[in-house]
């Protein structure tokens, strides 16, 4: 969904509407935002929520360590170079690329830069900018597209 560390490890249960697939997330300054997931994802959140988290949690946390207490930013590091090394991976992964890759994903695929920005929760456009690397593919298939002696 392309949240924040701190957004994802203070998510709680009511925050999320299954039914809709929208996570509720209070974001940055206290701002309120709505984040749609994919379908079929409902289904996974509930299969964790009625095996791992129901077995473990103390509270409304989604995201419980092995003590039942929400997980910290760390302990999502800490998962990701978990899984990161048993599938493999041999490079240093941080949560924030998971949201840095949502963000392209989403331009790559021609959303438009301000629902990103809606979707980050981020103020200011300036900031949703950073995430518009251009790819020379990219160039060259909208140069092809717009420029009129391509036609």
């Amino acid at each position: 969904c392309g949240l924040r560390v701190s957004e994802c490890v203070e998510l709680v249960w009511s925050q999320i509407d299954l039914n809709n697939r929208i996570v509720h997330i209070r974001g940055k300054g206290d701002k309120d935002r709505i984040v749609p997931f994919y379908q079929g994802f409902e289904k996974e959140l509930l299969e964790y929520k009625n095996s791992f988290w129901s077995k473990y949690a103390v509270d409304d946390h989604v995201f419980v360590n092995l003590r039942g207490k929400q997980l910290t930013s760390r302990g999502i590091q800490y998962l990701m170079d978990k899984h990161a090394k048993a599938i493999g991976m041999h490079m240093k992964l941080h949560p924030h690329m998971l949201r840095h890759s949502f963000a392209t994903h989403l331009l790559d695929n021609g959303a438009d830069i301000r629902v990103v920005q809606e979707l980050l929760g981020h103020s200011s456009l300036s900031t949703t900018q950073i995430y518009t690397h251009v790819t020379t593919a990219q160039l060259v298939k909208a140069y092809k597209k717009a420029h009129p002696f391509e036609k």
